[in-house]
């Protein structure tokens, strides 16, 4: 299952032509780096890409660029593992997209486009704990 792309975001008519493909994955990028940093990514990635993901937990590189380098730029169930997935399909894909992007919009409300978002380490620290917060609910309504 494909959760998301940065293709669909940088070829849509809501793409600004002034961005760089990159922009269109900020978000996925942010919350591949939530999933690196809970343990909740693929074993494909913790057999194929173990310097990436020390690089990402280190803040050396960001999800983005995780994303680009290790999945060819799309986010996919294979990505995550068993738990990962099962909170991605609640938070991040259900239906067309979940609360995930809602809480983006809603983080990120200061930019006339969310693409615009930079894909620095200081806007991650702003949605992490609104992920965290929102994993801790998910996780709390199966006990």
């Amino acid at each position: 299952m494909t959760y998301d792309r940065i293709d669909w975001h940088s070829s849509g008519d809501n793409f600004p032509k002034n961005l760089e493909f990159k922009n269109g994955g900020t978000h996925i990028g942010m919350f591949i780096t939530w999933a690196i940093q809970n343990n909740l990514i693929g074993e494909l990635h913790l057999q194929e890409s173990k310097e990436s993901l020390e690089k990402v937990k280190n803040r050396k590189i960001t999800g983005c660029d995780f994303l680009i380098k290790e999945c060819d730029s799309k986010f996919w169930d294979e990505d995550l593992n068993e738990e990962g997935n099962k909170f991605a399909k609640y938070y991040y894909a259900d239906q067309e997209y979940g609360d995930y992007i809602l809480d983006y919009e809603q983080v990120f409300n200061n930019y006339d486009n969310l693409y615009q978002v930079d894909d620095t380490w200081s806007n991650y620290d702003k949605i992490k704990p609104i992920i965290d917060k929102r994993y801790k609910e998910w996780k709390s309504s199966f006990l």
